[in-house]
């Protein structure tokens, strides 16, 4: 099978179609972007915590090019919990809603001495008790500080999930739970990955390069942006993050 020329499954397509398909798109996505992987640069799971949080209605270059010195000001829960908040508002300013950022992180190391000794718990169930952490933000941690699989579904997942057919839902839970089945649970943390970086540089929100798409013949919405190859290039980009 030529993956090149192999067309997108028909509207009802077998069960079976669908998954080889979102397989052999996972596949090309993972040739074509060799070193996905997460964007936010961390040591600790502390620290990826502490950025996946700031990454909100922000970029992660913008996350990454404050946290340095957030990281150092702040080098375990303890610190979040004591910090004054003034100096911690000034530190995140540039990630946006810094105020109440800084209320969530204060209650996040709070949080973590009270109840966790400190320490990042590694399971789905504790993570979403913290203060500021939901499911996408739990399987981030998981995936990349613990090496849990999870389905992390931020807005460009959610986007390449409806166009590729992957799911029809628009719920983030909805959408973990369908995409999640179509593959090996082993599989998913690299998933989200390839998926992310192929929604920031070339399945767009607005006008995606579907000339310039390596699953342009595998995906049902193919034509929804520019199809011309030379214009469709000129649409690719590195992200901001």
């Amino acid at each position: 099978m030529d993956r090149r020329t192999t067309p997108a499954a028909a509207p009802g397509a077998s069960r079976t179609a669908l998954v080889r398909r979102a397989r052999l798109i996972n596949r090309t996505l993972a040739e074509t972007y060799p070193d996905a992987h997460c964007e936010l640069d961390f040591s600790t799971p502390l620290q990826l915590l502490v950025a996946t949080i700031l990454s909100a209605q922000s970029t992660d270059k913008r996350v990454n090019s404050i946290t340095p010195a957030l990281f150092a000001r702040c080098p375990d829960a303890a610190a979040y919990a004591g910090a004054d908040r003034a100096e911690l508002e000034a530190l995140i300013m540039p990630t946006g809603f810094f105020r109440a950022k800084t209320d969530t992180l204060i209650k996040l190391g709070d949080a973590l001495v009270t109840r966790f000794d400190g320490e990042v718990p590694g399971t789905l169930k504790d993570l979403v008790t913290l203060p500021g952490v939901g499911r996408k933000t739990a399987n981030v941690v998981l995936g990349n500080a613990f090496d849990v699989p999870g389905i992390t579904v931020d807005t460009h997942f959610a986007r390449l999930s409806r166009r590729f057919g992957w799911t029809t839902q628009t719920e983030p839970d909805r959408i973990e739970l369908e995409v999640g089945a179509l593959f090996p649970r082993k599989d998913w943390t690299q998933l989200c990955h390839n998926v992310i970086w192929h929604g920031r540089r070339r399945c767009h929100a607005r006008n995606p390069a579907c000339g310039a798409c390596p699953v342009a013949r595998l995906c049902p919405a193919y034509g929804e942006g520019e199809i011309d190859p030379v214009k469709a290039a000129k649409l690719v980009r590195e992200p901001r993050g």
